[in-house]
């Protein structure tokens, strides 16, 4: 099969020839994992893109989808793009106006929503969508006028031949859109990036080709499927390998679920990984004296064998050992005894974070890219991988560092650019084909990527010192108890920090400081906790040059949400928003300045 001439239907057309009665979904129902075929999802994605053309969908037209992981996602999206349209999903997270956005910027014909709550949305502002044919139901039903349940959209869909539907695919080509990725807009107004059937069939070939990936391997999607990471690993890559993907119930219900399925592949984000050390550092700390001493001794034997499969020496000899008596029963206990391939990406990750779970035995290897390039950029291999390194350039692609130390790409994975704003691309894509990532990085000796910054995010001392936060950051947030870290400084005499704590591991904290304090709330206005943070903050300040130090900081009685504004869907701190928020708690840390 000649990947170069596939488009995405092209290619679940032959899977569902190769393996046709093989499990391809599998999602809970009335408490049962019950699995789609290759065939069944094939033969759905037809039925509900013949139901999209009689809805009035035209070739170009957005299809919007608004929901968490489910078959029914992954069934709108590809019809979407077997009808012509530009399918395009919605974080469930964003507001009516923000989906309003959306769906009237992608001139979305079609919307479809998981259930009421979402549905409500989409109704506030049905009457601002001129476009809007139709309103499609994930589960339920609804009497309003022009809103379809599942079963009502996939029965037009049987009552229709497939002749127009036939000469829409026919007339698909690789270089076409296949859909849009909205930015998580951490600036300013989300931008839509345009990916081609060509750069989401390529980039999941080099992935699959990195990780070695499989036909029996499981995967489990519960990641935003806005996002386009989710899409590669879950949606794209399956496609071509015929691997099963498995739908987590919920975010809530993740621990649970990961036991029941025991994925091959697990990717998440920083905050997910550091939620899960979290957890693992609360759980160990209610073990006895003996079995704490254990577990130091053993980590202590995974740490140093990590390292050395990374130099390429031997570990050492009681590794194996620990893994028996620690590392495989933790493995176990999160499941992940399966995983061959553990992996983070979309922002940048803590060390300390890393070295955990490498202490473990459970390396996390670090993958770096954008939207802009079909997802990643830089990827890491247990072959090949280090820690604090986030990965090496994907093989068919090319990367540099600019003279003002940005990171550029070029490569089949660079997007085609974003929709309706030609400025914005010939911004990011230059006359040579580079992708100007906005990101600061440099290469060292081994072709590892070490991101150091955002371009834009570079603070700028009153004394002129070029600083970037997201270093200090990092060291921060490895503070105990510490959830989240923004360094403060921009045009100012110095720096300073806003901290948030940890809800798992601040009641082993508290103690261990002395403090009375029982939750977040009270920790944040305690004298005792304030003076053992300060202690902490000032060790993270022996390490840093002197401009770079924290010389005051804010303690926040609540953690940063996507709720509260303060994050973006995946998980990336809003800035702005931030500075506006917390402006009083800002000002007043340079109040005698």
């Amino acid at each position: 099969m000649n990947r170069d001439q596939l488009t995405l239907i092209a290619a679940l057309a032959e899977r569902a020839r190769t393996h046709a009665d093989s499990p391809a979904l599998r999602v809970k129902r009335d408490g049962e994992w019950q699995a789609i075929s290759w065939t069944e999802y094939h033969d759905s994605v037809l039925r509900a893109a013949r139901a999209f053309i009689a809805l009035g969908l035209a070739p170009g037209q957005g299809v919007n989808i608004l929901g968490f992981n489910r078959p029914e996602w992954f069934i709108g999206a590809l019809a979407g793009m077997a009808a012509g349209g530009l399918p395009a999903g919605i974080y469930t997270t964003l507001t009516d106006e923000q989906c309003r956005y959306i769906a009237d910027h992608s001139e979305a014909a079609i919307v479809i929503v998981e259930n009421r709550e979402q549905l409500a949305k989409l109704l506030a502002v049905r009457d601002r969508l001129p476009r809007l044919r139709a309103i499609i139901l994930m589960e339920g039903s609804s009497d309003e006028v022009g809103v379809l349940s599942w079963a009502e959209l996939m029965t037009l869909g049987d009552e229709l031949d497939s002749e127009e539907l036939d000469q829409r695919i026919a007339g698909l080509d690789p270089q076409d859109r296949c859909g849009l990725i909205y930015t998580s807009g951490t600036t300013g107004p989300p931008k839509a990036v345009m990916l081609s059937h060509h750069n989401a069939i390529w980039t999941a070939q080099a992935v699959i080709d990195c990780f070695e990936f499989s036909p029996t391997d499981d995967f489990i999607s519960y990641l935003p499927l806005s996002h386009i990471a989710e899409q590669m690993l879950s949606l794209y890559a399956p496609i071509l390998i015929g691997g099963c993907v498995w739908f987590a119930e919920s975010l809530e219900q993740l621990p649970a679920n990961l036991r029941e399925i025991r994925p091959h592949i697990f990717f998440g984000v920083p905050r997910v990984w550091e939620k899960i050390q979290a957890g693992i550092v609360a759980a160990a700390a209610q073990n006895s004296g003996l079995k704490r001493k254990i577990g130091t001794w053993a980590r202590g034997q995974g740490l140093a064998g990590g390292y050395a499969d990374q130099a390429g020496t031997a570990r050492p000899l009681l590794y194996g050992l620990a893994d028996r008596l620690v590392f495989s029963k933790v493995r176990a206990k999160l499941g992940l005894d399966r995983a061959r391939i553990c992996a983070v990406a979309a922002a940048p990750t803590p060390k300390q974070t890393l070295e955990f779970f490498l202490s473990l035995g459970i390396p996390v290897m670090e993958v770096y890219g954008l939207s802009e390039c079909t997802g990643p950029a830089t990827i890491s291999s247990p072959g090949r991988y280090q820690t604090g390194g986030a990965g090496y350039a994907i093989a068919g692609t090319e990367m540099k560092i600019a003279e003002d130390g940005e990171i550029l790409i070029r490569g089949p994975h660079v997007f085609l650019g974003y929709y309706k704003e030609p400025k914005a691309t010939a911004d990011a894509v230059d006359a040579d084909g580079w992708l100007h990532s906005g990101d600061i990085g440099r290469f060292d000796a081994d072709g590892f990527l070490h991101i150091t910054d955002r371009k834009k995010e570079l603070i700028v001392t009153s004394g002129g010192k070029n600083i970037a936060p997201q270093l200090i950051e990092g060291q921060l947030k490895a503070i105990p108890g510490v959830a989240q870290a923004v360094v403060i400084g921009d045009r100012r005499k110095f720096l300073t920090a806003l901290l948030t704590l940890e809800p798992e591991t601040i009641g082993a904290v508290l103690k261990q400081a002395g403090s009375a304090a029982t939750d977040i709330e009270e920790a944040a206005t305690c004298a005792i906790f304030r003076r053992h943070l300060d202690q902490a903050v000032q060790r993270v300040n022996g390490q840093l040059a002197r401009y770079e130090t924290i010389k005051r900081f804010a303690i926040l009685p609540r953690q940063f949400s996507i709720d509260g504004g303060e994050l973006t869907p995946t998980m990336k701190l809003k800035r702005r928003v931030i500075h506006e928020k917390y402006g009083p708690a800002i000002e007043n840390l340079y109040a005698d300045a």
